[in-house]
């Protein structure tokens, strides 16, 4: 009887563990990204004065981009640079507009990108094609900045594209808010019982990145972060040079980092370099 149970208990378990991987395997996009369309019909109402550009990728792809205008500059003279934001995977620029204010009022411009199916851009993604945008986008910024006036800036999923830019390209400082060492080391934390390196459809590996990128390094990291823990992200410390920073923010999580005096002057001091 004992023997029949444990088989039957086994069963289960089996089952179990084959429906939650199945589900997580066709339905990890829907639980990774969190898009909010918006009509392209429908004007940005954004507080501070920017310029909307849409970059037709292909037939079914637009890329939706809004560059926000340095404040603090003199009316006749250049921005000092352009921040290129990567944000992170939920609702689209609309939800991130707000720091833009953290590089205008230093006179950067700050240009932001929404993926496919954020905000107002259009089409499909993989993590190959966001590579590609990325690309796309930092040509159109080259168009008019040289490398050196060209800082990318990441946001947690964000992170990923810009450090994989940063790794290819030549620019002035990368900058990564809250990243993760990759996003296959951030799921094994939750789905250790299973193959997760073959069953992701995105990996974002940001340790194979970094040491390819020659630009100063910035990284910005709170230590009560339950997103992206800080015990992962801090494996990155190893791949930075000696001149990189990991700034610490002691209190901070993984999307409040902005309400902390240290990350402020931070980054004050960065954008002063």
């Amino acid at each position: 009887m004992f023997k029949k149970k444990l088989i039957r208990w086994a069963k289960v378990l089996i089952l179990l563990y084959c429906i939650v991987g199945i589900a997580w395997y066709y339905g990890q996009e829907k639980l990774l990204f969190h898009p909010v369309a918006v009509d392209r019909k429908i004007p940005y109402a954004f507080d501070h004065p920017f310029t909307e550009l849409n970059i037709p990728y292909d037939a079914a792809t637009n890329l939706n981009v809004i560059q926000f205008h340095a404040t603090d500059r003199p009316a006749d003279s250049l921005a000092k640079g352009v921040v290129l934001y990567f944000h992170g995977n939920t609702t689209g620029i609309s939800l991130f507009a707000p720091v833009s204010t953290d590089f205008t009022a230093k006179g950067y411009e700050v240009w932001m990108l929404d993926y496919p199916g954020f905000g107002k851009s259009t089409g499909t993604f993989n993590e190959k094609k966001l590579y590609e945008y990325a690309l796309v986008f930092y040509k159109l910024a080259r168009s008019r900045w040289s490398p050196m006036q060209i800082l990318l800036y990441g946001k947690s999923m964000g992170t990923g594209i810009a450090a994989q830019l940063a790794s290819v390209r030549d620019c002035r400082r990368l900058i990564l808010e809250s990243p993760a060492y990759s996003l296959t080391s951030v799921a094994r934390r939750y789905l250790f019982l299973y193959p997760v390196g073959s069953m992701l459809h995105y990996h974002f590996p940001t340790n194979e990145y970094l040491p390819a990128v020659t630009a100063p390094i910035t990284i910005f990291q709170g230590d009560e972060d339950r997103t992206v823990p800080y015990s992962n992200a801090s494996r990155l410390k190893t791949l930075l040079k000696k001149e990189d920073e990991f700034v610490i923010v002691q209190g901070a999580g993984h999307n409040d980092l902005r309400s902390f005096p240290l990350f402020k002057e931070k980054l004050d001091s960065v954008l002063s370099l």
